[in-house]
């Protein structure tokens, strides 16, 4: 396979544009929607698909939460297996593979006749959806140029984003089942638009030289890399925070600070990906004009802050208004984008796609302790100020491990991590 050659220097918003459209950012963008859709389809059709399956009253949260942690425990074996897979034999190999196995496994979930076929398929579909966002990202970071690959990574967490919006409608306009079908098929057809795209020249650079390709040794043995992995998780935890227990649970929080109209989780899932929608274009543009990307992190971290505060404090009795605050909380949830790339900006050409594929899964997960603490301080704390406690206390380590960080707006990707 050819090395795939490097764009030309930046001159014009027009040469610009060119880079941006290019063939593997388009591609990398259209497959982290069909893997968000995919991803997010279930906690859409969740009641209806188990109702469908015999299950109800209060099985439905029970086995609910069966099936979420069984796509969780998917999504880290995943994250591990292709992250290893892109640095050893390349990021299309992941690109293909995940995309592949996630969609025959959601066409397969529509054709479900019982739970523990459930079970299996969504922990299945959860290992092929795990590689898609870190793949595409390594991608898209080796092949454009350093002033305006923050561009390319926007693109494609904001089509991501987008992914997750367009399950709620198909959910909304088509059966649970037809909804599976809908996002398997979309994963097939982009299978086919794969076959243009090239491998990254970078990586193909360094599999012509004699050294270790997604070691997991090379990233632990070494202090300063496993420290450094670790603080990119922790940068993460509070937009997973907002998802997993914020969004996913506010029905009961929105009960607890005293709205007399019940809060339609699907709906708030929705709203909050459109704001997170228009949160990544801004964070990812603000970045490029500060030149920074630690600086609008942490902004928005603090916005997130502000808004996880008005969420559970200040005194909303309308409905309206609390889904709006779910938008607010959604926007600050921007920086999702940054956080990814400037973990591939981090690490070096051989433990990039590791890096970047097992990092946002991680987080992902972290999803499963979070809660944990939430119901345990619930009985102490109450609903309200469990969640807060969980809330800040996600900011401050976020913060902290943030402050660890360098500042990658500027770095050359072309360099490798040695033993």
């Amino acid at each position: 396979m050819k090395p795939l050659i490097m764009p030309e220097p930046v001159k014009t918003s027009r040469s610009v544009l060119r880079q941006l459209l290019q063939i593997p950012v388009l591609v990398a963008a259209l497959g982290y929607l069909v893997d968000m859709y995919d991803l997010f389809l279930f906690s859409v059709v969740r009641v209806p698909s188990l109702k469908a399956l015999g299950v109800d009253g209060d099985r439905l949260l029970g086995d609910g939460l069966l099936l979420l942690n069984t796509q969780t425990a998917g999504l880290l074996v995943g994250g591990i297996f292709w992250g290893i897979l892109g640095d050893r034999r390349g990021r299309l190999s992941v690109l293909f593979g995940s995309i592949l196995l996630y969609s025959l496994a959601n066409i397969a979930n529509g054709f479900v006749t019982s739970l523990d076929q459930y079970v299996l398929l969504r922990f299945i579909a959860g290992i092929g959806l795990a590689g898609e966002l870190g793949a595409g990202i390594t991608l898209v970071t080796e092949i454009l140029p350093k002033e305006i690959r923050g561009y390319g990574t926007t693109l494609v967490a904001t089509m991501g984003v987008l992914g997750a919006i367009l399950a709620y409608f198909m959910a909304d306009l088509f059966d649970w089942r037809i909804s599976y079908f809908i996002g398997g098929g979309l994963g097939l057809l982009l299978l086919v638009l794969r076959f243009n795209v090239l491998e990254s020249g970078l990586f193909v650079k360094t599999s012509q030289r004699a050294i270790a390709r997604g070691s997991v040794q090379t990233l632990f043995g070494d202090k300063v890399r496993r420290n450094k992995y670790l603080q990119c998780i922790l940068v993460g935890l509070p937009i997973w925070f907002v998802v997993g227990i914020l969004i996913t649970f506010s029905p009961e929080l929105g009960k607890a600070i005293g709205l007399t109209e019940p809060v339609i989780a699907g709906k708030a899932v929705m709203l909050s990906f459109s704001g997170q929608v228009l949160g990544d274009l801004v964070s990812g543009f603000l970045s490029q004009s500060l030149r920074s990307r630690k600086k609008v992190i942490r902004l928005f971290m603090l916005v997130s802050f502000v808004f996880i505060l008005v969420y559970l404090l200040a005194p909303i009795s309308r409905l309206t208004l609390f889904y709006a605050v779910c938008v607010c909380l959604g926007f600050a949830n921007g920086y999702w984008t940054l956080f990814v790339t400037i973990a591939a900006e981090l690490f070096g050409t051989n433990l990039r796609a590791t890096v970047a594929t097992t990092i946002p899964n991680f987080v992902r997960a972290a999803t499963i302790p979070l809660s944990a603490i939430f119901v345990q301080l619930k009985p102490t704390l109450g609903t309200v100020y469990s969640a807060l406690t969980v809330g800040v206390l996600t900011i401050i380590i976020a913060l902290i491990a943030l402050s660890f960080l360098d500042e990658t707006f500027t770095k050359d990707m072309d360099y490798v991590e040695e033993g």
